[in-house]
């Protein structure tokens, strides 16, 4: 290993995490029978390598819709691509949101294709359905992690949030009936942080009329 390396990722070889075997001025191990890739794994794993090249490894991942119609052995179409890409961008769209975002991408799209092109992609696993209480079905590109949602009852804000335990299907159901469970759709209700301040002053207003 030279020292150019190691000072790329503002490594000093001087100062080692302990456990770590010593880097001679060259740049080398001192002990001659320890390997370059002992060094490297010891750094890795007790160092700022390891953040710094995988930092530089998400940078690279970008999602490609394209790609991911073709892994889904799906045909490109230019509304598919459209639809992914305002579900990619936007979070959670109902079909009537999605085919508008279409248009403004395509020009004339009918509802239907958009309809379509919507259930295809949730039936590959490229898009995923989400219904809450008292709204209209809404549809995502974030999938395959069965995460929870954040929904605001005054503004109808919707966030996501990472499961609550463990992984898919992030809970334990306490009596399964045989089932083989393998997602379970959670929601939490309550009020976002603009409509908390909303409600909490409109008291006061009404206080101070005459």
């Amino acid at each position: 290993m030279s020292i150019l390396f190691w000072s790329h990722f503002g490594i000093d070889p001087s100062t080692r995490p302990p456990g770590c075997p010593a880097i001679g001025r060259s740049g080398h191990q001192a002990h001659p029978r320890h390997s370059g890739y002992l060094e490297i794994f010891c750094y890795w794993t007790s160092s700022r390598l390891g953040a710094r090249l995988t930092g530089m490894a998400e940078q690279r991942t970008i999602y490609d819709p394209r790609q991911a119609l073709r892994q889904a052995g799906l045909r490109v179409t230019a509304p598919r691509l459209a639809v992914l890409e305002a579900l990619a961008a936007d979070g959670h769209l109902d079909a009537d949101q999605a085919a508008a975002a279409v248009r403004h991408k395509l020009g004339t799209v009918s509802t239907q294709t958009v309809y379509d092109a919507l259930a295809v992609l949730a039936e590959h696993g490229l898009a995923r359905r989400i219904e809450p209480a008292g709204h209209p079905r809404l549809f995502e590109a974030r999938t395959g992690d069965n995460h929870h949602h954040l929904i605001c009852r005054s503004c109808q804000r919707i966030e996501d949030v990472d499961c609550a335990v463990g992984h898919r299907p992030c809970l334990t159901a306490q009596n399964d009936h045989g089932f083989e469970i393998d997602e379970a759709e959670v929601i939490y209700w309550g009020l976002c942080p603009d409509c908390r301040v909303t409600s909490q002053t409109q008291p006061n207003r009404r206080k101070q009329k005459p």
